[in-house]
């Protein structure tokens, strides 16, 4: 059989899928879904983390983060550092030991890189989605909002996790390798065993992931309002660089407090014989109310953002 416009058709094909076709019956459930479909097998975190390994943006970051402190050892190397000295500050110290190494690479990396890295895997993680045109898609398999933003949010928060340790782990390493598993000297003249730096380095590592919430919920924030990755990372990353403007600024007083970079400095406390948790405390405080309010903020708009792409 064949119709005006020259397409041959089977006529007993046709009967027999119109058959198969009057057979089939898509059962619904109790929630009004299909039969068998379940929301809470969709988009797997092991299926979301593998797929974020896999990027060229996730493996440079992470490898960098590995090199830097080999950067650094190299530029000691090439100046005129002294690993006998007993004073100074933190870069002058930096060769004394190990866990004074660690202390330089998380020093010199907080204040544009660590932000930086919480940014790009929280801002680019939806954002990323509607600039290739995908989000929509992942939404019509279904996957419901609320989980899809979850399980990304998840990620990032691993991915982001990762790479903060990473970092005072490779330069413990290097520093042990280079400079010696020593005492850590403070640049008060404070000695703390090796084995207590190590424990105060791990507690050191937890303070900057909790401080680093508040960057996380803003770029999650940004992410679902805007379809440009750079947007969402670039606007996270100029809060924070803003945020460390203002807080040098002494004429404010009391209102640098309120600034969510004004503890992000608070871990050093860490290296000394006699600990003032007070600044901790107030930075965990400050970055737990920054950081609920932003992700509360990123799922409301998420909840009600007409998705186009």
């Amino acid at each position: 059989m064949s119709n005006n416009n020259g397409v041959h058709t089977d006529p007993a094909a046709l009967t027999e899928l119109s058959d198969v076709a009057s057979h089939e019956h898509a059962e619904v459930g109790p929630d009004g879904a299909v039969a068998g479909y379940r929301a809470d097998r969709t988009l797997g975190l092991g299926v979301e983390l593998k797929r974020q390994l896999k990027r060229r943006r996730t493996q440079l970051l992470l490898g960098f983060v590995a090199l830097l402190p080999f950067i650094l050892v190299i530029a000691f190397e090439i100046g005129s550092a002294n690993p006998n000295r007993r004073s100074g500050g933190f870069v002058d110290l930096a060769t004394a030991s190990a866990p004074n190494f660690v202390v330089l690479a998380l020093f010199v990396a907080g204040g544009f890189l660590l932000p930086m890295i919480v940014a790009l895997f929280f801002g680019d993680t939806i954002a990323s989605e509607s600039s290739w045109s995908s989000l929509k898609y992942l939404l019509a398999m279904p996957v419901p909002r609320h989980r899809l933003l979850r399980q990304k949010a998840i990620v990032s928060g691993l991915l982001s996790i990762a790479a903060l340790v990473l970092l005072p782990l490779v330069s413990l390493a290097v520093g042990v390798i280079w400079y010696g598993a020593g005492d850590a000297i403070s640049p008060t003249g404070d000695s703390v065993t090796f084995s207590q730096s190590l424990l105060a380095m791990v507690l050191a590592t937890l303070y900057i992931i909790i401080q680093l919430a508040w960057v996380a919920g803003l770029a999650l924030f940004l992410s679902v309002s805007t379809d440009a990755p750079l947007g969402a990372v670039g606007g996270a990353v100029i809060v924070a660089i803003v945020s460390q403007i203002l807080d040098q600024i002494t004429a404010l007083e009391g209102l640098r407090d309120y600034l969510p970079t004004h503890f992000g400095y608070a871990w050093i406390d860490l290296i000394s014989t006699d600990v003032d948790w007070t600044q901790m405390v107030n930075g965990i405080l400050s970055a737990v109310i920054y950081g609920t309010v932003f992700f509360l903020l990123a799922a409301r708009r998420f909840a009600t953002k007409d998705v186009t792409s």
